[in-house]
This record gives structure tokens, sequence and C-alpha cells, in this order.
């Protein structure tokens, strides 16, 4: 009984602590974004290419990826004019076309929250605008680099705060671009917006929902990578970004899952992740994230931390990383091994 006790305890304290780079903060209820992209109706009644188009609810990647190299360049440079939005976020299509199409798509919006992504030599991969909007942006030469890594972020994140200046290294962007300054600008890298995530510590930064619906579209975002011809990626998973790669563990496309700053995995260990990817982990002894009980009873809390003994992940220093959101700062030993893992260097 007096364990029953505690276990409801950690339950509701994980409810009140769980997890995002913005802290004790007040949780805010969101709804997740999911299905085809906007403007996929428009895109589904085209009949101008005398086909039917691949429909974004069920085409697979690969079915995409096939469907726009049967395309002559001027008809693929009519849909990026016709559906900026679907061309920009369909898994599948080629990372340039992604590009031009999301550049039309931002500057559409007509949204000031937006203006900085429509600056010239941005390369963004997917745009988004519905709810808080989703954004993944590309640092480096996504087709010709031997060494893809994708950054997963956890709460906090969207369109309007995917590269904030104020705290860099706990947003998507400014891990990206730290990342690969540290690996010599020899690899590539995605920061990666494209789920709903958590405001604040409250039911959905305790819960698993916003996670599944996040690693759904995780899945189809790095199988419409290999689509495109990109090398399978290492995951750098932040906080409750962790707990979306770990409910995407056993199907997504990846050479290495790393998660730091993690509330759990949904997972008990290693094995139960049934992954091939190598799983790495790590946490700073000044993290806040330590607070948080690494339980999961009726549906809150994200259970065992991926750093402890037991659970089986390889371990990566972090006794400098300075808190929550500090990982990724240059000069620490996590950023180096980070760069490590990114460029493949260890095994």
């Amino acid at each position: 009984m007096r364990h029953h006790r505690r276990t409801l305890v950690a339950a509701a304290l994980a409810a009140i602590a769980v997890v995002g780079t913005a802290g004790w903060a007040s949780g805010t209820a969101q709804r997740a974004v999911t299905g085809p992209p906007p403007g996929s109706a428009a895109w589904r009644a085209d009949g101008s290419l005398g086909r039917p188009l691949p429909d974004p609810a069920t085409a697979s990647p690969d079915q995409v990826a096939r469907f726009f190299r049967s395309l002559t360049a001027p008809q693929r440079e009519a849909l990026i004019r016709r559906h900026p939005l679907v061309v920009g976020n369909l898994d599948g299509v080629p990372v340039a076309l992604r590009y031009r199409a999301n550049a039309v798509a931002v500057r559409a919006a007509r949204d000031p929250r937006y203006e900085r992504l429509a600056r010239p030599g941005r390369q963004i991969l997917a745009f988004d605008p519905r709810g808080r909007g989703q954004v993944a942006e590309v640092y480096g030469d996504l087709t010709a680099t031997g060494r893809v890594s994708v950054v997963v972020p956890g709460s906090d994140i969207d369109a309007g705060s995917f590269d904030r200046t104020r705290d860099p290294y706990g947003t998507p962007a400014g891990m990206a671009a730290s990342l690969r300054a540290a690996t010599k600008d020899r690899t590539a890298v995605i920061a990666w917006a494209g789920y709903t995530t958590p405001v604040g510590a409250g039911p959905d930064a305790a819960t698993g929902e916003l996670a599944e619906a996040g690693a759904e579209r995780l899945v189809r975002f790095t199988q419409g990578l290999a689509a495109s011809g990109v090398r399978k990626p290492a995951l750098f998973c932040h906080s409750y970004g962790s707990v979306v790669c770990g409910l995407a563990a056993h199907q997504v496309n990846a050479s290495d899952i790393v998660v730091f700053g993690s509330p759990g995995m949904r997972a008990r260990d290693v094995t139960d992740l049934r992954t091939d990817a190598r799983v790495w982990a790590a946490k700073d002894p000044t993290d806040w994230i330590s607070k948080v009980p690494n339980v999961e009873f009726a549906g809150l809390g994200h259970g065992e931390d991926p750093a402890g003994p037991g659970f089986g992940a390889r371990r990566i220093p972090a006794k400098d990383a300075r808190g929550h959101t500090g990982y990724f700062a240059p000069g620490t030993d996590s950023l180096r091994a980070f760069a490590a893992v990114a460029r493949g260097e260890v095994r």
C-alpha cells in the first residue's frame, strides 16, 4: 500500500513537472495537427496533368517520389506554383523542390511571424502554418553529405519559437547550427519542429497523446528522407522530444537515437524500444528534469530514465552542460560527443 501511494504521488508530480524548454510554466492544452498538408483538397481535384496526383493522405513517400521522378521540369514547377503547401510538406518530394515550394508558401502566408523564414539562403524543408505552425530547416547539403542528423525538440517549440535568439540552445535551429559547426560542417543537420509540442508543464507534457501524434509524423518524415535519397539520419531528441523518439523507435528510419534531458521514452529499457538503432542518453546533473519522477502510471509520466544505469543506453558525458538547455553549448563534453555520433566516429 505504501509503495502504491508513492506511485500515485510520483504520477501526480509528473503531471505538474514534466517537461519542456520553458521549465515550470503552467501548461495549456494543445490539439495535435495531424493528417495531410493544407491544400490537399485542391491538390486532389487538380486534373491539369491528365492523371490523378498522389493522394497526400494515402500515398507512401516511395510512391510520391516515383510520381515526381516521372514529371518533366515544367510540370514540377507548375505544381509548385499551384500547390506550394502540398509540394513543400509532402514526404517523398525531392528536397530541392520542397525548398522552392516552401519559399513560395512562406511568402504567401504574409505573416510577420514567418518573415525571417523567407530570408534568402534558408532551406525550409517543411512549413505548415496550421495551429502554432510547424517548420523544418536544413543546415548543409542534405543530398550530398555522407552524414545527416535530425534534431527533435521538446515543449514550447513551434514556428514562432523555432529559431528564437533567447536561449538558442533550447531551440531546434540553435541546436542544429551548433551541431553542424561542431562537426566542422562535415554533416547536414535538420532542425525538425514537425509536430505539435506541449506548452509549458501540464497534462499535455505529462501524457503521451502529443508524442504519439508526433511519432507518426517523425516516422513518415524519415521515410520521406529515404525516398528522396537522403542517408539514414541520427536523431537527437531533447526533453519531450525523447518521448516522441521513444514511441517512434520501432518504425523510424534512423542509425542512432540520442536522447538528452529526457523524462523517459515510454519504455522499460532499450530492448523495449524494439529498434536496431543505437540508443544514447545524456543528462546533466544540474538539469531540472532530474526532479521529474521516472514513472508511468494511468497514462501519466514517461517511464524509466534513459540515462539510468538499468536502461541500457550508451552514456554520453554531460557534466558541464549547464541545465536543461545547455547540451549543445559550445565547448561542452556533450556537444563533442554528439558531434562524434553525428560524424559516425563512435561504434
